[in-house]
């Protein structure tokens, strides 16, 4: 039997549209309105688009490609992409989170930002690595119940559970057993607070 295929509710379901400039231009303003993007994310939001199009509809690849490229273009022309001010967003949201900035480095690749996007997004945190990372570690681990934020009591192995946990996170060996060493909770908020307010002061 031809045509699409039929779902559990009895329903056809849809293929794939066809990729023209519309459509893709539809595809990236609905993908954007759901999600902070690079270009390059978008650029292979729209690149998929072409794909499953030449599929089903025979589009051209390269005019498909061509057309994904225009759309991309356009929405750097309109401020809608910008990989500096995405770079700078995301750093900040998985610095907040409690990643370190070696790892926030290679998600940013990961994303296609540029190096020189990337060197200014981790300027923007404002302050020098080492007390980045350890305020990136505080927030893990009270974001994970690590260290003096854990609800139960320590087994004996669970000091090296913890450690490996942060090296798993992509943490340095002496910022994890600061953390995980550190008396009480109490004492590593104050640690967490003071690093803020030297990064305000610059």
């Amino acid at each position: 039997m031809s045509g699409s295929p039929i779902t559990a509710s009895g329903r056809r379901r849809r293929g794939p549209r066809k990729a023209t400039e519309k459509s893709l231009k539809n595809a990236a303003f609905f993908y954007l309105a759901r999600f902070d993007a690079s270009a390059e994310k978008v650029r292979r939001v729209l690149l998929g688009r072409v794909v499953r199009s030449a599929r089903a509809h025979g589009t051209d690849a390269k005019e498909g490609r061509r057309i994904a490229e225009s759309v991309i273009a356009k929405l750097l022309g309109l401020g809608l992409l910008d990989d500096r001010a995405y770079g700078e967003r995301r750093a900040a949201a998985l610095h907040r989170r409690g990643t370190p900035i070696r790892v926030i480095a290679r998600r940013l690749t990961s994303d296609g930002v540029a190096a020189d996007d990337i060197d200014a997004a981790l300027a923007s945190l404002a302050g020098n690595a080492a007390d980045l990372d350890l305020a990136a570690a505080v927030a893990y681990a009270r974001r994970r119940r690590l260290g003096p934020y854990r609800i139960r009591l320590a087994d004996p192995g669970v000091r090296a559970k913890e450690l490996a946990a942060f090296s798993r996170a992509g943490f340095g060996y002496a910022v994890a057993l600061r953390v995980v060493d550190t008396a009480s909770a109490e004492a590593l908020d104050r640690v967490a607070a003071d690093l803020d307010e030297e990064r305000k002061m610059g």
